[in-house]
């Protein structure tokens, strides 16, 4: 950006002259470049995600103060065929998993077995969310979910191979986009055959207007040549799907376009399987495309919707992630009320000092709500009744955050044994429990499918969209004085209308929501909070108008705490619909025998008074934080202000031997080492 492209004088740094090669206007051009490649990708961007709001949405409401707890309450269940269904799926895979999976072996070997993965196939793990007409097993999306906990429960790699398949692979974009034509041809060998999804560059990431990828139209074909980077299952997949650029041509309206590609064809070239801190057994790649010709047949949907179909397809491909983060979750609770109890010191069992209990009450509390969390949102995405964008990709979000926090927690409360092996506690007669390796499994999901950072800006995007729907011209710096007039006139008409609304609301009535019992104070606040944080929305975009973009502490914080209100709202729901199985109506989909009664009701009391707390200080962090600071001083590291303080270590990653520089070169300093051929 070209605000970070020039250096400040107000540090004592003399400004550059009108000559040479860093002048003040050769950076005013590179700037001016910058500047247009941001516009591009913002158009890219804004193209491929879905405009409209066609169904109502729970977690779009939180961010405009209407609470619409009678979207999610009562809580939506499955049909008496969907439970069928998937409860006898769930018992094959248990004792599938229990008796032929060797989970030690999977992290010894960072690689599945061949012939656990044919096991997978033959019990129909491949094809669970394929229709049944087209050889799957037609799973709700709800039972899919509970599938991949209990796979990623026994090693989280078996979990990540099924719903790269499944979440993001060919399946779900052909059910979703293709002719029927494309669906009786590719999801018959889905259900036994693996499949992966293949966006990711090796320069390009989250900014897929940069993609490189082509796919050249040549007569009936199209010439596929790129690289793509971290192809999970692409190591081993027999079909993938490819996002690659169509050049705009007579009779072709180019863009970003998506294939489905047998691993087959010549021309590809698996170039390296990647390895990774956790989820060792995972299959991930790097793969080539040189002079691919793949059937315009191939084709997905209509050049140029590549990346809508991406994203489309993670609207709920990404509850896979909520999904595993839910099992971990109970595994360490689990853990941690095991070793609690059974370790003594200073004459009591650790977990009844208070610095272990608070530990093991927000790992058993958090737990509880993740797990609320991704069956909400799974069963609202088998109704089809909501627009999930918002629920999938928080669930997406807080689950893979919390999760971490849950397996850092339980290796603190394990302490030496936490961070050892589970090979070395067997190895010594212990009982051999990975606490340290869900820890390393569960880090990727901060990054999978869109990283806390990206999803904190694509929720805020569709967060803030009723703004920019009324007085996005006033901002827009293309717009002309009239369009900025319109718009200025349309927001005045819309606010005058939204902002009473945020005064007041069921909230502050205290009655409210009474058939809650003892949590109906909690959705009280949830609704107060809603309202808050859409008046903050609303102060923040006149106080920064199109700067607000650039905020991405605010709009970060803004996104945790929508977040934190809709696990609160989940929590609730669920913690209702528990205690009345309790009473003696039908439990939901999954759950255990024993139904939990009002032990729910006091497991979520206590997550959603943990969960305000840090509400409150999310709120505070609106307006009290030291962004600007941190974003002026980051700026000085990467001009080299800092480089003192990297001196007096060396670094392993560079390759050859070291030895000390004799003469320091260009924006080296005397002292640090670095290596040279």
């Amino acid at each position: 950006m070209s605000q970070t492209s020039s250096k400040s004088t107000e540090n004592g740094a003399s400004g550059p002259s009108e000559t040479g090669p860093g002048t003040t206007r050769q950076r005013a051009r590179e700037g001016a470049r910058g500047a247009v490649d941001a516009r591009t990708a913002r158009k890219v961007a804004e193209e491929a995600r879905e405009a409209e709001w066609r169904l109502p949405s729970f977690g779009k409401g939180l961010f405009l103060g209407d609470f619409r707890l009678d979207l999610v309450h009562p809580h939506p269940r499955a049909d008496d065929e969907s439970r069928r269904k998937g409860e006898a799926f769930l018992e094959r895979l248990r004792e599938f998993c229990s008796t032929e999976v060797d989970s030690a072996l999977i992290e010894r070997e960072a690689r599945i077995p061949e012939e656990t993965v044919r096991g997978l196939r033959d019990i129909g793990a491949l094809g669970m969310k394929i229709p049944e007409r087209y050889g799957g097993l037609g799973l709700s999306q709800l039972y899919y979910g509970r599938a991949l906990m209990l796979a990623g429960s026994v090693s989280p790699a078996l979990g990540a191979l099924l719903s790269a398949h499944q979440s993001i692979g060919v399946p779900q974009p052909i059910k979703l986009f293709g002719t029927a034509e494309q669906r009786e041809t590719w999801l018959p060998r889905c259900a036994r055959e693996i499949s992966a999804f293949l966006l990711t560059e090796p320069d390009v990431g989250s900014d897929p207007a940069r993609l490189r990828s082509t796919a050249v139209p040549d007569g009936d074909s199209y010439v596929l040549d790129g690289v793509k980077l971290w192809t999970t299952n692409g190591v081993i997949a027999d079909l993938v799907v490819v996002m690659a650029r169509v050049p705009k041509g007579e009779g072709h309206r180019g863009g970003i376009s998506a294939f489905v590609v047998d691993m087959r064809t010549p021309g590809i070239t698996v170039e390296n399987r990647n390895a990774f801190m956790g989820l060792r057994g995972i299959e991930n790649g790097v793969t080539r495309f040189h002079r691919v010709r793949v059937p315009a047949a191939n084709l997905i949907g209509a050049e140029g919707a590549g990346l809508k179909i991406a994203l489309t397809t993670l609207n709920t491909g990404r509850l896979s992630l909520p999904a595993m983060c839910a099992a971990a979750g109970k595994w360490a609770t689990g853990i941690a009320r095991q070793w609690s109890r059974e370790r003594v010191q200073w004459g009591r069992p650790v977990g009844e000092h208070e610095a272990i209990s608070r530990k093991v009450a927000f790992i058993a509390a958090t737990s509880y709500a993740m797990e609320a969390m991704f069956d909400l949102a799974g069963q609202l995405a088998d109704d089809e009744r909501n627009d999930i964008r918002i629920e999938a990709a928080l669930a997406k979000l807080w689950s893979s955050e919390m999760a971490w926090r849950v397996a850092d927690e339980l290796v603190q409360v394990r302490g030496g044994r936490g961070y050892e092996t589970a090979e070395s506690l067997a190895a010594r007669g212990e009982r051999g429990v990975p606490a340290e390796q869900v820890l390393r499994d569960l880090r990727i999901n901060r990054i999978f499918e869109g990283s806390t950072e990206i999803m904190h800006l694509l929720i805020a995007r569709e967060a803030v969209d009723a703004h920019l729907s009324v007085a996005g011209d006033i901002i827009d710096p293309e717009a002309s004085r009239e369009q900025k007039a319109r718009a200025a006139a349309r927001a005045g008409g819309f606010y005058a209308r939204w902002l009473p609304t945020l005064v007041t609301g069921p909230g502050q009535r205290p009655g409210s929501y009474a058939e809650f019992g003892p949590l109906a104070r909690h959705l009280r606040y949830v609704e107060r909070a809603s309202r808050k944080l859409a008046r903050s929305t609303f102060y923040a975009a006149g106080r920064w108008q199109g700067r607000l973009e650039y905020k991405q502490g605010f709009l970060g914080r803004m996104v945790d705490i929508g977040a934190e209100l809709f696990a609160m709202s989940a929590v609730c729901v669920r913690a209702h619909a528990d205690a009345r199985a309790g009473a003696g109506v039908p439990p939901l989909a999954g759950d255990s025998a024993t139904a939990p009664g009002d032990s729910a009701l006091r497991l979520a009391d206590a997550f959603c008074r943990q969960a305000r707390v840090r509400v409150e200080e999310l709120f505070d962090g609106l307006w009290r934080n030291t962004d600007d600071l941190d974003s002026k001083l980051a700026r000085q590291v990467l001009a080299g202000e800092f480089t003192w303080l990297e001196e007096g270590v060396l670094d392993p990653s560079l390759p050859g031997p070291w030895i000390a520089a004799a003469e320091p070169g260009p924006g080296e300093r005397e002292g640090v080492h670095r290596f040279i051929d």
